[in-house]
């Protein structure tokens, strides 16, 4: 009889612990499904923008320029506090934690991160992509472009893998309404990748798949995210704060200096306005 409650007492165990693996699988292939699903989104609206090479000749509008980029910066800002950094203030609360421990914290490693990819990797600006060959020119910007889209991947896989772990109808909404967010601005962050190639001497058809091919990285660390975070859930606030820090680091380093905030009216800001609102809208509708 000992024997037999023995072999029966582990075999429930080993059941349950099954039952949780599975459990546990199932979660982390909703989310990696999730995630595969909203950066497909982005990566085709990125291709989307990119497209827009094929309707515009060499000069184009530079109001309609720093408005495109303008209102990508404003998506971000808003993205940023709305779906990152409050999810992780919550989560946060939620263990025990200090709420704003990790949502200051993760924000200042991604803002280190790309501190360091800025010192590692040439800098895109005006000035440096006016300089040098065309092949140069042209590795800056794919480097540049490539450097934006790495925290829009993690915001989304980070953000869909919370929300598979919650089980919370909220939560996916409001990573559903982050990935049309961040699709959205990459619309015109297509196009003010193709355009300027274009402009520089490069055909049409090669421009468009340069600028379609800068989205394919944003699916690739989405789903890089979601398995590290279903491994280590502690870490989910850190990695939204991350995120978040890492897009806002773009935003004031790259998007609003590009868009000539300075010069050339109120265009540039009207788009982060713009921008800003739209996401915000989307974000508190659907969340």
């Amino acid at each position: 009889m000992v024997p037999f409650r023995i072999v029966y007492s582990g075999s429930n165990r080993t059941g349950t612990s099954c039952e949780s693996s599975r459990k546990g699988s199932y979660i982390v292939l909703q989310a990696l499904t999730w995630a595969a699903g909203g950066t497909g989104f982005t990566a085709l609206m990125t291709a989307a923008g990119a497209a827009i090479v094929f309707l515009f000749g060499k000069q184009t509008s530079g109001a309609l320029h720093r408005v495109m980029l303008g209102f990508a910066a404003g998506v971000m800002i808003a993205a940023s506090m709305w779906s990152l950094l409050i999810p992780a203030i919550e989560k946060a609360e939620e263990m025990g934690q200090v709420g704003w421990l990790p949502a200051a914290g993760g924000s200042i490693l991604g803002i280190g991160f790309l501190l360091l990819m800025d010192y590692l990797l040439p800098h895109f600006g005006p000035e440096s992509f006016h300089r040098g060959t065309s092949r140069s020119r042209t590795a800056l910007l794919v480097l540049a472009v490539t450097l934006h889209n790495i925290p829009e991947g993690m915001a989304v896989g980070v953000s869909f893998a919370l929300a598979a772990q919650s089980g919370d109808t909220a939560l996916f909404t409001a990573s559903t309404a982050l990935a049309i967010g961040i699709g959205i601005q990459n619309f015109p962050e297509g196009a003010a990748i193709s355009l300027p190639l274009y402009q520089e001497g490069m055909g049409r058809g090669k421009a468009f798949l340069i600028g379609a091919a800068s989205g394919v990285v944003e699916p690739v660390f989405a789903l890089l995210t979601v398995l590290i975070a279903g491994s280590v859930q502690l870490v989910l606030p850190w990695l939204l704060s991350f995120a978040a820090g890492a897009m806002l680091y773009v935003v004031v380093e790259e998007l609003i200096p590009e868009a000539n905030l300075s010069q050339g009216g109120h265009s540039g800001t009207l788009g982060v306005m713009a921008g800003f609102l739209m996401m915000m809208i989307l974000d508190v509708a659907l969340g």
